[in-house]
């Protein structure tokens, strides 16, 4: 089997790479993150898989296609499975001067370098008629969350863009999922000054989610919990959410959103 990550260094995107890797027997596996140390130690843990990895930022498009171009020559063939995983997050606030950096930063990372992930594959997966791409997107890009603008449009935005490629690929041979994350325990969420309901481990995450994408689910909230959840949040009234979330705790800013 052939899998693509990136984000691949720590917490979602290391536990996805550690599930495949458990579950597949001949695995060829591509990870890309910025931490190139990070790679090295993951990659070392995948014993018996062939691994490559490429320390590149998501948002250079230029050194995404090159990655896809050599993952694909090296591995024999486009990959069974693409994970767009990467994504960072901090507080914004509109207004701010000196978070409007940092609003583009996340919208870049966490949507712009989805597509482009995808992109430097489809060509080949569409001539074999085969293949999955997976975006990972998140319970916050269903409702905006106050101090968060720029992580909430982000994920919203992911949410809608990969309903958007899943039908455009219809019939095509090529799947499209979508991964919506409650909270995960990860160095990102080890931040979050409030309480996580439903917190889960990131290999418990990863453990749902290859079995979602094996399945074939093109749309899945984990954990279960909040499935229930996520339509009744959806659903109220916007009176109500504005009351209920108003004071809400919010995320820390930081001078630089961080994986």
């Amino acid at each position: 089997m052939k899998v693509f990550v990136t984000g691949a260094s720590g917490g979602i995107g290391e536990a996805l790479a550690r599930e495949y890797h458990r579950r597949c027997a001949d695995l060829r596996i591509g990870l890309a993150a910025r931490r190139a140390a990070e790679l090295e130690r993951v990659g070392a843990a995948l014993a018996g898989a062939h691994v490559h990895r490429y320390a590149l930022d998501v948002t250079d498009r230029a050194a995404l296609a090159r990655a896809a171009s050599d993952f694909v020559a090296q591995a024999g063939g486009p990959p069974d499975v693409v994970i767009a995983n990467a994504g960072i997050s901090a507080g914004t606030l509109t207004g701010e001067a000196e978070d409007a950096v940092m609003f583009r930063r996340i919208v870049d990372v966490n949507l712009l370098a989805m597509a482009d992930t995808f992109a430097p594959f489809l060509a080949a997966m569409r001539e074999r008629r085969a293949g999955t791409l997976v975006g990972v997107a998140s319970m916050a890009g269903l409702r905006g969350m106050p101090g968060a603008g720029a992580y909430s449009a982000s994920k919203a935005a992911a949410i809608a863009y990969l309903e958007s490629l899943r039908v455009e690929l219809r019939g095509s041979g090529v799947r499209v999922v979508t991964l919506v994350p409650g909270y995960v325990r990860t160095a990102m969420t080890a931040r979050n000054p409030f309480p996580m309901p439903f917190l889960i481990d990131a290999d418990r995450f990863a453990w749902h989610a290859v079995d979602a994408i094996a399945r074939g689910r093109s749309y899945v909230v984990i954990p279960w919990p909040m499935r229930v959840v996520a339509p009744v949040l959806r659903a109220l009234p916007d009176r109500l959410f504005d009351a209920l979330f108003a004071r809400a705790p919010r995320k820390p800013r930081a001078t630089t959103p961080r994986p």
